[in-house]
Parts: structure tokens; C-alpha cells; sequence
């Protein structure tokens, strides 16, 4: 009969816990691919909504000048037109017709910065509206990184202490992490504390 050695306690103890290191030591290698992604998707949406910010900024600013510019020929054109009305019939006819002229002038000016300061408020805001998208996504993202950190000291700790409890913990934390930083790229859903 041949001998069968059978491995003592501690060997299996020692084997056990070098395969559960390895999962968790994985899994923690995954959570780390996944705060990247995260922080990823967090930059790119701060950074788009300064960007569109300040472009939103740049676009009002444009249009207060449009504006001022508006005011200044429609103030001008009825200081003219109060101007030919007083003087009336004693002004010559061809100085008459070159103020009419000038009037004319002013008017088609003043309608061409309306309409230009309209184009400006539509992108203006546009931009504003894309600032908001990105500022309602930057939440889910912060949220997500601090989970998925969380979760990579906790399946830090179930390698230390060889606490599978505490392993299944840092899923959990990784997973709403994980849900959070896909909600941050699609928007599926609304949280109401994150608004």
C-alpha cells in the first residue's frame, strides 16, 4: 500500500489564503482601471464645463458690446429725427436729404446689431446649456472616485486581515462606484441630493 501524504492544516491554511489574496489582489487591480476611467470621465467633465463657461462669458460680454453699440445708434437716430422734425420745412432740401440719409443709415445699423445680438444670445445660450449638462455630471463622477478609493483601501484591508467580509464590502462600495461613473457618462438617472 503506498503512503499518501495528506497536507497538514497549516498548508491548507497557507494555500487558502494565497488564492484569496490573488482574487482580492485582482479584483483591487480592476477597481484601479476603473477609478482611472472614472477620473477620466471627472476631468473631461470639469473641464468642459469651465470651458464652456467661459465661452458662454465671452458670449454675453460680445453681446453687452452689440447692445451698447444698438443703444448708442438708436439714441443718435432719435436725436436726428427730432432734429429734422424742429427744423423741419426751413432746412434745405438737399441737406434735408442728407440727413434722411444719415438717418436711414443709423436705423439700418441699429436693426443689423439687433439681429446680431440675437445670434449671439442664442449661442451664448447654447453654451450655457452645455455647461449645465456637464456641471449635472461632475457629481456622479467625484462620488464614483471616492467609492471606487474606498473600495481599493477596503479590498486593501481583506488582504491584511484575510477578512472575506470585509472583500464583499469593498464590491459593494465598488459596484455603486461603478454605477455612478457609468451614470456620469450616460446620465440615466437623476439624483435629487447630487442637483
Amino acid at each position: 500500500m503506498t503512503e499518501i501524504e495528506v497536507p497538514r492544516h497549516e498548508e491548507l491554511e497557507e494555500l487558502r489564503s494565497k488564492s484569496f489574496t490573488r482574487k482580492v489582489a485582482l479584483t483591487t487591480a480592476i477597481y484601479a482601471v476603473l477609478l482611472a476611467i472614472t477620473s477620466l470621465g471627472g476631468n473631461y467633465a470639469t473641464k468642459e464645463m469651465m470651458l464652456s463657461q467661459q465661452q458662454a462669458s465671452d458670449q454675453w460680454a460680445f453681446y453687452q458690446s452689440k447692445n451698447i453699440r444698438e443703444i448708442v445708434y438708436r439714441s443718435n437716430s432719435l436725436r436726428l429725427e427730432a432734429e429734422l422734425f424742429e427744423r423741419g420745412a426751413s432746412m434745405k432740401p438737399e441737406a434735408r436729404k442728407r440727413y434722411e440719409s444719415i438717418l436711414s443709415d443709423m436705423q439700418t445699423e441699429q436693426s443689423r446689431y439687433q439681429e446680431e445680438k440675437d445670434d449671439i444670445a442664442k449661442e451664448a445660450k447654447a453654451l450655457e446649456t452645455d455647461r449645465d449638462k456637464f456641471r449635472a455630471k461632475d457629481p456622479y463622477f467625484d462620488f464614483a472616485e471616492v467609492l471606487l478609493q474606498i473600495s481599493i483601501v477596503l479590498a486593501s484591508i481583506s488582504i491584511l486581515a484575510v477578512s472575506p467580509p470585509i472583500f464583499v464590502t469593498s464590491i459593494v462600495s465598488a459596484s455603486a462606484g461603478t454605477v455612478l461613473m457609468l451614470n456620469g457618462y450616460v446620465s440615466a438617472f437623476k439624483l435629487p441630493f447630487f442637483h
